[in-house]
């Protein structure tokens, strides 16, 4: 007899594992209304305050009157407009990579590129904390995968010479994260590129939470630590710091062609539409701008304001328990702040916590109010 849907319900609500969707009444920005009440939104990967920004907005409308309000097809079909060659040129550029490949999301990125770039002779050596959609991405491939602990590169060294000396000529690729999406930390990304090129390895790195935060003109902590050129693979994400959404893949245009033949969440689905690519390259055109370099310069102030000494804008309060998590989400709530818990699987057992996302939208009266919030024993 199959399982009973309620039964499994019932077994999430019980352990403080049980999700539901609450739709907010207004646009995304560092204000929101959900219920009936106005709330500080600590919720959101919005870094930039890019989400309701006039000119995306603009952009958006007049994509839409120029291009239609959808692509009808796969771009290898007939849904290959010029917004979206367009963009890719424009990112290749903006990232100083020789191409690059969009895809619909962040997830389908991964899932994605990595069954593409790997197969059942190559290795996929993987940070234990790497996000679930390159975690599904690397299952997917059929290569055989290998995993060390966070950010050790001791670990990682060792796994490396392992792999290479039991499979001289096999593809060994690292895929690791910028920003890690859920404590906020970074890789020692230098130390990491050093092993790949001693190993004659292939780096996957997934800017997502990086993208329009770090660099001079927000292309990531690669751009920040001037070692692009010596990485493989850099992937991210529009639905971040872009405020939009949508994924990419920025490498060697010969790598480019390969994902065009062999990414089945690029070759089988409906290209995004050509008005979200338009817009995209509007919030680009931010990023990389003096506008941009203000607005990072304001989110970096925001994060030393909240949590002095902090590498990104993602701040966790490990609490333990989902019910300690939800308790204190609860309570800021209440409070007037938008902050979820987060539970596994999206983190480990006993590790549940708020996480706090903090964005150059949010005033100074936000951040000081919310950290007075936290100062108080029960958050």
């Amino acid at each position: 007899m199959s399982r009973d849907p309620a039964e499994e319900l019932a077994g999430l609500a019980e352990s403080g594992l049980l999700r539901t969707l609450r739709p907010l009444d207004s646009p995304a920005g560092p204000r929101v209304v959900r219920d009936g009440r106005e709330l500080w939104n600590f919720a959101s990967n919005d870094y930039l305050g890019l989400a309701n920004h006039p000119a995306l907005k603009d952009a958006f409308i007049e994509g839409v009157q120029r291009y239609g309000a959808g692509s009808a097809a796969s771009r290898l079909v007939s849904g290959d407009l010029r917004p979206h060659e367009r963009l890719e040129e424009v990112l290749a550029a903006a990232k100083g990579t020789e191409a690059a490949l969009c895809f619909p999301s962040g997830y389908a990125t991964a899932t994605g590129a990595l069954p593409a770039l790997a197969g059942k002779d190559d290795f996929l050596v993987v940070d234990k904390l790497c996000h679930a959609s390159l975690i599904d991405g690397a299952r997917l491939s059929g290569a055989t995968i290998r995993v060390f602990p966070h950010n050790h590169t001791g670990r990682l060294r060792s796994l490396l010479q392992n792999i290479r000396e039991k499979a001289p000529q096999a593809r060994i690729i690292v895929v690791t994260e910028s920003v890690f999406s859920m404590d906020g930390d970074v890789c020692p990304l230098r130390e990491i590129v050093d092993l790949k090129d001693e190993f004659e390895a292939l780096l996957f790195l997934d800017e997502a939470h990086a993208f329009g935060v770090f660099g001079k003109t927000g292309m990531g902590l690669a751009a920040q630590l001037n070692v692009s050129p010596r990485i493989d693979f850099q992937m991210g994400t529009f639905s971040k710091a872009a405020g939009l959404s949508g994924g990419y893949l920025a490498s060697r245009a010969i790598w480019r062609d390969l994902l065009i033949n062999r990414a089945r969440s690029f070759i089988y689905t409906t290209a995004p539409p050509p008005a979200l690519a338009h817009a995209i390259e509007a919030a680009l055109a931010i990023i990389v701008s003096s506008q941009g370099q203000e607005l990072r310069r304001s989110l970096h102030a925001n994060i030393a304001q909240l949590a002095p000494g902090h590498p990104s804008p993602i701040i966790p309060r490990i609490l333990g328990s989902n019910e300690a998590a939800l308790a204190a989400s609860h309570q800021l709530d209440q409070a007037g702040f938008l902050i979820p818990a987060i539970r596994y699987p999206t983190v480990p057992r006993g590790k549940a916590r708020l996480r706090i996302s903090v964005s150059a939208a949010h005033p100074p009266e936000a951040i000081a109010s919310l950290n007075a919030t936290l100062q108080k024993p029960a958050c």
